[in-house]
């Protein structure tokens, strides 16, 4: 069994302080790891027929307009398929990216009541997450083009048309 535990907010102190800094300069990318649990499972004891995967759904439909409040956006999501290199015990189910224009937005729409309402459906179909805080890289902007319908990054070499 993978070692991961599923917080709906941050536990380790560490966490919780890092979260209060300003964080970096322009937008942060949120890299989500997410492993469902076979069937949902609420807080509140509620029944449900709903799987991990379903419960989850609901959520990110909600977070997918409540982002947009605070001036962000969900950038991409897909399911996990395969392991192309390394190894890992169990893979994640899904990958999810959200963009913020800053640490602080992403504090505050998690603090919102919208977003916490949303919340126990994350809570219940979650069974571990990773949330990753990235930043670009000097040189890529987003949002990426296309070509010959692959998608490319752009970077100040490969500016797009």
């Amino acid at each position: 069994m993978p070692s991961f535990e599923n917080h709906v907010y941050p536990k380790l102190p560490e966490q919780i302080a890092a979260m209060q800094e300003p964080g970096p300069d322009g937008p942060i990318y949120m890299v989500n790891l997410l492993k469902f649990k076979d069937k949902a499972k609420y807080a509140d004891g509620r029944e449900t027929d709903l799987s991990g995967r379903d419960a989850y759904q609901i959520y990110g439909q909600a977070v997918a307009q409540i982002i947009q409040d605070f001036g962000g956006r969900v950038v991409f999501a897909a399911d996990v398929s395969m392991l192309a290199l390394g190894q890992v015990d169990e893979l994640w189910d899904e990958v999810a990216i959200a963009s913020y224009p800053t640490r602080g937005d992403l504090v505050a729409m998690s603090m919102s009541d919208a977003w916490r309402e949303a919340a126990v459906h994350r809570e219940a179909g979650l069974a571990g997450q990773l949330n990753i805080e990235t930043t670009l890289m000097p040189g890529f902007e987003l949002p990426i083009r296309k070509t010959q319908g692959r998608p490319v990054p752009q970077t100040q070499a490969n500016p797009g048309s």
